[in-house]
């Protein structure tokens, strides 16, 4: 009699709904654990800038991605360029649990500091600061695509990038 109920409850269909069930939740979870899977390498693109002044300047950009450490750690290499506007940011992130910190730094001015923030399903929602400056900083990867936007109430207005993965 046990084995009879036994196999009614384990029927095959069910073994195998409780076996997909099972690696879509794994996959999953081995997704949130790896934050930065899919930004290795060089990405490029064009965007603009908007300044305090009102003026607007279109932009090129590269960029480096380098992710160590099980995909928990983020090197990111930005440089951008216009006709008479030019920065370089750098930064390096870590992840843990869904929350990212660490450095930043934009080397044609001489800045650094800290960045903070959220990262979840290919988005990064971060802010940045240093010292006399703030801003907001989104970062949304999907496939090869991504959209960069920085957005302060200094000098540099509103930067948005989209790229394309090289």
């Amino acid at each position: 009699m046990r084995l009879s109920m036994l196999r009614n409850i384990v029927s095959p269909r069910r073994l195998a709904l409780v076996s997909i069930l099972l690696v879509a939740a794994s996959g999953s979870a081995a997704a949130q654990s790896l934050p930065f899977t899919g930004l290795t390498g060089s990405w490029a693109g064009a965007g603009a800038i908007s300044l305090s002044d009102g003026s607007k300047e279109r932009l090129r950009c590269k960029a480096t991605y380098q992710v160590s450490n099980g995909e928990r750690r983020l090197l990111q290499s930005l440089r951008c360029a216009s006709d008479s506007y030019r920065f370089d940011l750098n930064s390096d992130v870590v992840s843990q649990d869904g929350t990212i910190a660490g450095t930043w730094s934009e080397t044609s001015r001489g800045i650094s500091g800290s960045i903070a923030g959220r990262e979840s399903g290919g988005l990064i929602s971060a802010v940045i600061d240093a010292p006399g400056f703030s801003a907001s900083l989104s970062l949304s990867t999907r496939g090869n695509k991504q959209s960069f936007s920085i957005s302060s109430e200094g000098d540099i207005r509103n930067v948005t990038i989209n790229m394309s993965r090289n």
